[in-house]
């Protein structure tokens, strides 16, 4: 349950669909749902990995403690043991030391969404409320820690409530999702969103305009154009003026003003055929037409101005379909976010009643039922659900694409936008429980695989420290806390950096926007700090499942289990696969386009000076304490 929290389908479906959908794009995002199962498979070589090693070293560490016992015993390589374990936790705390603070910045930005869902006339739908963002990633962050310092019991039961609720919550999307898809045939009415409201009508468009009442380019991210509105905020219907002829006039099936007269404009919403849409001689709104077809699957005459773009998939196949190697790549880069966790369960060793049984079947069910089961239908139930109502590029130009998603089936399934609305805001707060479930589970991590550096000495002593009562390791984890807010606020610093929103609306002017907000294009030449903070962590997890894999390799080449395909094939191929994703994050930029080399290249920045810091803090500190770099002798390690 701590494991499968931390993958938590219910968070990342809502999370991470933007950013799929808008990195690498215009075409990468048609193979979304083959690059979540490409992967997969890297994570399940890994997880194999993690699942042999605690087997025979069960305990608190995870790979921290697989790597000193995996080397320790061995007739050759015994002397790097020391250094083995101290690079494992060093890697282990780029990636559980960033992920939680990730996590509580993303909730602050899904938290800051609601808002506007509440406050629309305090809250902007655009822009995030900076000062909100920043006091709620302070207040979560201790939060979650709290209910992490009472203890692991705690912790599971209230992740074990989570997973009941984000699964069920989002099983009931999925099968809503695809019933309106397979209820809505090719050009039957459909609903679509205006200006964030649901319709089934036809609506008139504006060119977007910016801070100075200037039309801003049409992008690919940026169609269909803001819809028009009236003096009340409400949509216009979609027109188009026509002159009346001498056929309007003899056609007795549609009525028209008695005063009406041949060469007469008539504002009509659109023709229906040969006829103008009347009734009782006014026009009436067009329905909006549902349209799946596979000639505008792919639009755009690609070229620079007018990229090809992917917008929707015309049959089930093509959902399912690879479409590419490069955009498989780009998505399976992106899915590790939302797919690493699974070995979070190794760190509770010492916790398990069982852990040389238990503890494996963990790792890999919790992968198998949260990835191979929950991604692998709710990821095809919104890729299939996608048509001319709401593309991709929607997606990608949306704040929560999922919640938008929720907003149009909800209303056909409940019959009005407002009942739609609420089933969001419903789906919505599962989201948020699910966060909580994850950051908590990386923080309950991330915290004893620091407790166990600082019970070696590897790190500061008191942070090897046991709670009295709850037996928590409780000074790792409010020092993780207060991390993780500060982190927090770092990914919502410039969450929307790279890309070009309509600039923030006068009436928002409040304390709330009163610093933090950047005119469009600054944002369109800043890096996205949201991004920059999840490859950070993504850095860290490829290093960490790299790491792991070689240490089975180690652990396994003299024991008594060895077996060459699941000790050599198995972690070779996660090794190959783990380093192949890290190095197209800083190759992918020069070769596809959407892929922008500022984040992948400062993060990477970032994970080199860690390392340098962490190198020079082994040497210091062994020095300090007069312990040897390398160790003097073998040390007998366990047979079976």
């Amino acid at each position: 349950m701590n494991a499968m929290a931390l993958i938590a389908p219910g968070a990342f479906l809502w999370l991470t669909f933007q950013i799929q959908a808008l990195y690498g794009a215009p075409l990468a995002g048609q193979a979304m749902w083959f690059g979540i199962i490409g992967a997969l498979a890297l994570c399940f070589a890994t997880a194999y990995s993690y699942a042999e090693l605690s087997k025979i070293y069960p305990g608190a560490g995870s790979s921290y403690l697989y790597a000193e016992q995996a080397f320790i015993g061995k007739t050759k390589a015994y002397k790097f043991a020391r250094i083995a374990k101290f690079f494992t936790g060093w890697a282990s705390h780029l990636y559980y030391w960033v992920y939680p603070g990730c996590m509580v910045g993303v909730t602050a930005i899904l938290s800051g969404y609601l808002l506007n869902q509440f406050f629309p006339d305090t809250f902007s739908g655009s822009y995030n409320s900076p000062l909100f963002m920043i006091l709620f990633c302070v207040v979560f962050a201790l939060g979650v820690a709290y209910i992490a310092y009472r203890g692991v019991t705690g912790t599971t039961g209230v992740n074990t409530a989570i997973n009941v609720i984000q699964i069920t919550a989002l099983l009931v999307f999925s099968v809503i999702a695809l019933a309106y898809r397979l209820q809505h045939k090719e050009g039957s009415t459909g609903w679509h969103l205006s200006n964030g409201t649901a319709v089934t009508y036809a609506v008139d468009s504006t060119n977007v305009l910016d801070d100075k009442g200037k039309p801003v380019q049409d992008a690919w991210a940026d169609t269909p154009p803001t819809p028009k509105v009236d003096d009340k905020g409400q949509p216009v219907y979609k027109q188009q003026d026509r002159v009346v002829t001498k056929e309007d006039l003899a056609n007795k099936d549609v009525p028209l003003p008695a005063d009406i007269a041949e060469g007469d404009p008539y504002p009509v919403l659109q023709k229906d055929g040969d006829k103008l849409v009347l009734k009782d001689g006014k026009a009436i709104a067009v329905p909006f037409a549902v349209s799946y077809k596979a000639e505008d699957a792919v639009s755009g005459a690609g070229t620079d101005k007018d990229p090809k773009t992917f917008n929707w998939h015309a049959t089930p196949g093509s959902v399912v379909g690879v479409h590419g190697f490069n955009f498989v790549f780009i998505q399976a880069c992106i899915a590790i976010l939302i797919l690493v966790g699974f070995e979070s369960v190794t760190a509770m060793g010492e916790e398990a009643k069982n852990a040389k049984r238990d503890v494996p079947r963990a790792v890999l069910l919790s992968l198998a039922i949260q990835g191979a089961f929950c991604y692998a239908i709710e990821y095809f139930a919104a890729n299939y659900f996608l048509h001319n109502g709401y593309t991709l590029p929607n997606a990608a130009a949306s704040g929560a694409p999922i919640g938008d998603m929720m907003v149009i089936v909800g209303s056909w399934l409940f019959g009005s936008y407002a009942l739609g609305r609420a089933f969001m805001l419903v789906q919505a707060f599962t989201v948020f429980l699910a966060l909580i479930g994850t950051t908590l589970s990386c923080l309950s991590t991330g915290a004893r695989v620091t407790y166990a550096m600082g019970r070696d000495g590897e790190v500061g002593s008191h942070f090897g420290l046991l709670h009295d009562k709850n037996a928590s390791p409780h000074r790792a984890i409010w020092t993780l806390a207060v991390l993780s807010a500060i982190l927090g606020i770092a990914t919502v610093a410039v969450y929307l950096g790279g890309t070009t929103p309509a600039a923030l609306d006068p009436k928002y002017h409040n304390i709330w926007y009163s610093f933090g907000i950047f005119d469009p294009a600054t944002y369109a030449k800043l890096p996205n700090t949201l991004v920059i903070i999840t490859l950070i962590s993504n850095f860290g997890t490829f290093l960490l499942y790299m790491t792991t894999c070689i240490i089975t390799i180690v652990a396994f080449k003299e024991h008594d289990a060895f077996h060459g395909f699941k000790h050599i094939c198995i972690p070779i191929f996660g090794l190959v696969a783990n380093l192949a994703c890290m190095l197209f994050y800083l190759v992918g930029p020069f070769t596809v386009a959407g892929m922008s080399w500022k984040e992948p290249y400062i993060a990477l920045g970032v994970a080199a000076l860690w390392g340098g810091y962490g190198a020079f803090y082994f040497l210091t500190s062994s020095k300090k304490n007069a312990k040897p770099i390398y160790v003097e002798a073998p040390v007998g390690a366990a047979k079976a």
